[in-house]
């Protein structure tokens, strides 16, 4: 009888099952992925110069030792490659890292666009952002999400202009107009409200309200054409900073600078790493000092910003850049100040160190010395991390971490010291990485 049992009863179940798994691998996501319970997370907070995590009733300090992959939500429109974005937020908390940054945005009329045109969105896409916070939070990752490309990569701000144009709108084709022209700061505050309103189709959680998003990038590395822009990117920025407020309190709002000073900036602007870095409408003080704006952001290319320096040199400026940064987030701007792109080569030195590590550990020193003293440097986030089969993302700073042990290690070691200086608590456990890096 227990025979015959199975054969009618249990193998139709299993055969049913193994349909349904065939439909899902391939319509995607016209089936839901299965959530189970997902993990508590406490928000993001600032304390003066400090990230908090917001317990009920108290605050943890939180320095962030993380990561870009700007592809995961292209990477989840479809079954197979969204095992990479598992993958890869899988490996990230192995190395004991917390905030990956990653592109909330895809504009224009090519295939995997997020947005058609102006506030017309494309489903399938909006379901693979929402993959990316649900796999995220399963994985104890948080996210920031960058809502808009100053470069014309996945569209950016260039886009915006040519749908003005497109609609008949008188408007200089100089892409500075996204800055000015109410109809273009339009199309950005509507997709704004849609990105901040949307409920994850899987977990049903408003954006607004899910834990793991840390903050809202305002812009990827803003920049004008010309000098007469630099008035219009302040303005723009209270703007847009305000706007997102407005909408989501529980979040953080920072703007997206790479951390050039202008001329203005007092002695500030030697830091530079060249003349040019000040005439590109940006300028890291006034720019982050904006009431809306909840920490700093900066970013450091030693190697494409001062090509011809080796690598003594390289190091000396970007020590210069990084002190400069974290004082004045501790001293003018009172406001946390994370490095959101930290990027370097992989170029080969004498004793076969990477030119990636030195980098790497110039910064990282810096971050954890400031974390000890309690100062403005929050942490870092490395550009970029990849996995196995997305090649198509890589440039010359991408690398699979795990590919190269001493790089991995120095990863795995600022995490786990940063983890130390955050809690005075701190217990670890065998699921953290940190259990057996630690304990040697």
């Amino acid at each position: 009888m227990e025979s015959k049992w199975r054969h009618q009863k249990l193998y139709p179940i299993l055969g049913t099952l193994g349909i349904f798994f065939l439909l899902y691998l391939n319509f995607d996501f016209h089936f839901p992925v299965v959530v189970w319970r997902l993990p508590e997370m406490a928000f993001v907070g600032v304390n003066r110069t400090r990230f908090v995590l917001l317990h009920e009733g108290r605050q943890e300090d939180f320095y962030v030792n993380g990561w870009n992959s700007y592809w995961l939500m292209q990477e989840s429109v479809r079954a197979p490659s969204r095992r990479r974005v598992a993958e890869m937020l899988n490996r990230g908390a192995r190395m004991g890292l917390t905030v990956c940054r990653t592109w909330a945005f895809s504009d224009g009329p090519f295939p995997n666009a997020l947005q058609l045109r102006p506030a017309v969105f494309d489903p399938t896409l909006f379901k693979a952002l929402d993959y990316v916070l649900v796999e995220a939070r399963k994985q104890g990752i948080r996210v920031i999400l960058s809502l808009v490309n100053n470069l014309n990569a996945y569209g950016g701000k260039a886009q915006y202009v040519r749908w003005a144009r497109e609609a008949g709108i008188n408007v200089s084709s100089s892409t500075d107009s996204f800055f000015s022209h109410p109809i273009i700061k339009g199309y950005y505050k509507a997709y704004v409200k849609a990105i901040l309103s949307r409920k994850n189709y899987f977990s049903g959680v408003k954006y607004s309200d899910e834990p793991s998003i840390v903050a809202w990038e305002l812009i990827n590395e803003p920049r004008c054409e010309s000098m007469s822009c630099t008035s219009d990117l302040q303005a723009w920025i209270a703007e847009m900073a305000a706007y997102v407020k407005s909408l989501d309190q529980k979040h953080l709002v920072t703007v997206g600078l790479e951390g050039f000073y202008s001329l203005k900036s007092n002695d500030s602007h030697r830091a530079n790493p060249g003349k040019w870095a000040a005439m590109l409408g940006s300028d890291f003080v006034n720019n982050s000092a904006i009431k809306d704006i909840d920490f700093a952001s900066v970013h450091a290319y030693p190697h494409s910003w001062i090509p011809e320096a080796d690598l003594e040199a390289k190091v000396k400026y970007l020590s210069r850049w990084v002190d400069a940064h974290i004082s004045d987030g501790e001293n003018v701007l009172k406001k946390a100040v994370l490095f959101t792109e930290v990027g370097a080569p992989l170029s080969n030195e004498i004793g076969g160190v990477h030119d990636r590590e030195t980098i790497l550990k110039t910064v990282y020193n810096k971050i954890y010395e400031s974390a000890e003293k309690r100062e403005a440097g929050a942490g870092v986030l490395i550009w970029q991390l990849l996995v196995q089969g997305v090649d198509e993302y890589r440039d010359k700073f991408s690398f699979i971490a795990w590919k190269y042990p001493s790089t991995y290690k120095l990863i795995l070691e600022q995490s786990c010291r940063l983890k130390n200086v955050s809690s005075e608590v701190y217990t670890r456990n065998k699921k953290d990485p940190c259990f057996s890096h630690m304990s040697r």
